[in-house]
């Protein structure tokens, strides 16, 4: 096949009192470390420290690792956790800061960085634990209050969405007036036609160029095209089977990774190879939005060119496509600012309904995180997963979103504190199984 991959313990009140404690100098070094070793140690936590800062957290973590080896400390251990949750290691972000609070009870960042690893995951609960301590602790820690306010919130939505659930509840994009929205006569953007599933090329050229100038497209088209999305989206299986046209042998399926808000990386792809078509269509493997500054622009780009190219361009869901981690990593912030609420809502709506998986040629699967903890699983399986929903903490779902591969045999924990690790025996049972070549995942190709 013709391609190209484009890559990406202790209870609450014993730990309230040890923490209020004064701050031990040593910050859990043992005693007996020559000078010379708690030098080099420190020497590595100021490289650790530097790489971390200049966004190489699995070359800070390798260095925070070393210093940890000579002496183990609280800082060292918290240190290392901060570039865990960089990473999105969530799991190793946890068990680092715990391991940092039982060396020295009364270190504060430990207990910062195992609530963000916590808030994450979206273990709301056990993140206001901690924040709650660092706030006792440091009533001035503006981000830690920040934090566990958001936490407060979303334990206090929660509960009001539950309280008020009921059947006759219809989702906003099934009461929202489109005809109400008025278009101001002084916008100069492209405009979608009457029947928006009519859109053509040129809406695409044209919304790219005003993105670049720093526009945005207007709200009531950006509602339109979210609607249809959604619409499109819900006639989807969770697997998609696609596939090349056979009379075209220049014909190559590109897939490409995360893009996290990198608008310009995404025009730069398709300057490089092309706008969809029959003969070079697209796929993109989830992560769409957080992180970069323009999230905003590079899913709503994608979106229209799913509606104009509906049978050549194709969007499954990434971890980064759910509330949780849009409000933690910034996707539901920019929308609020650019737009509001309710196109936020539709937002969400549309990323329950993307698709979790894809076959490309009957060969290759492509999925955003990995396989499963469960053995036998069949594609049949994953096309039956009722998809329409937050990520859960386990299952099909959660492994399809968040599992990783591993070097060594069998299954194991997750580093990012869901999902799990599976080995090369894991992928190659699976592949034999169902009668496939290749796993393509948002940043691993596994093949046997």
């Amino acid at each position: 096949m013709r391609g190209i991959f484009v890559p990406r313990a202790i209870s609450e009140s014993t730990q309230a009192k040890e923490a209020m404690a004064t701050i031990s100098v040593t910050e859990g070094a043992p005693h007996a470390v020559s000078d010379e070793t708690r030098a080099r140690a420190d020497a590595l936590k100021v490289q650790g420290n530097e790489a971390l800062a200049n966004f190489k957290f699995a070359q800070a973590v390798e260095l925070y690792t070393k210093a940890i080896e000579l002496v183990p400390t609280a800082i060292f251990y918290a240190n290392r956790a901060a570039a865990h949750v960089k990473s999105e290691s969530y799991g190793l972000a946890i068990d680092d800061s715990s391991a940092a609070i039982e060396l020295e009870p009364s270190y504060i960042k430990a207990y910062y960085r195992r609530g963000s690893a916590q808030l994450a995951l979206g273990h709301h609960k056990k993140a206001v634990k901690d924040f709650r301590l660092v706030v006792r602790m440091k009533p001035q820690d503006r981000d830690a209050r920040t934090k566990l306010k958001l936490c407060e919130k979303i334990i206090k939505e929660a509960a009001f969405a539950a309280a008020i659930q009921s059947e006759r509840n219809l989702p906003l994009s099934e009461t929202i007036d489109v005809n109400s929205l008025v278009v101001d006569p002084s916008y100069d953007g492209p405009c979608l036609p009457e029947d928006v599933s009519k859109t053509k090329p040129d809406f695409i050229v044209a919304l790219m160029d005003r993105f670049k100038r720093g526009k945005l497209l207007h709200r009531k088209f950006v509602i339109q095209i979210l609607l249809k999305l959604k619409e499109m989206l819900c006639a989807l299986p969770s697997l998609l089977r696609v596939s090349l046209p056979a009379d075209d042998p220049d014909a190559h399926f590109t897939v490409c990774g995360d893009t996290h808000g990198q608008f310009y990386d995404v025009c730069n792809i398709f300057s490089l190879n092309g706008l969809p078509s029959e003969s070079n269509p697209y796929l993109f493997n989830g992560d769409f939005v957080d992180r970069g500054s323009f999230s905003f622009e590079v899913v709503m780009t994608l979106f229209a060119m799913k509606l104009v190219y509906p049978q050549h361009v194709h969007l499954l869901r990434g971890n980064h496509e759910s509330k949780n981690m849009n409000k933690i990593y910034g996707f539901e912030g920019e929308v609020k600012h650019k737009y509001d609420e309710t196109v936020m809502q539709l937002f969400t709506e549309v990323f329950n309904w993307l698709p979790l998986a894809a076959v490309i040629e009957n060969k290759v699967l492509v999925v955003h995180g990995g396989l499963f903890s469960e053995e036998n699983v069949t594609l049949a399986d994953i096309e039956k997963i009722d998809r329409n929903r937050e990520p859960p903490e386990s299952g099909l779902m959660s492994d399809l979103m968040w599992s990783d591969p591993q070097p060594f045999p069998g299954r194991g924990p997750s580093k990012r504190g869901i999902g799990l690790s599976f080995g090369p025996d894991v992928t190659k049972a699976f592949l034999e199984l169902n009668n496939l070549g290749k796993i393509r995942c948002a940043v691993h190709v596994l093949a046997f």
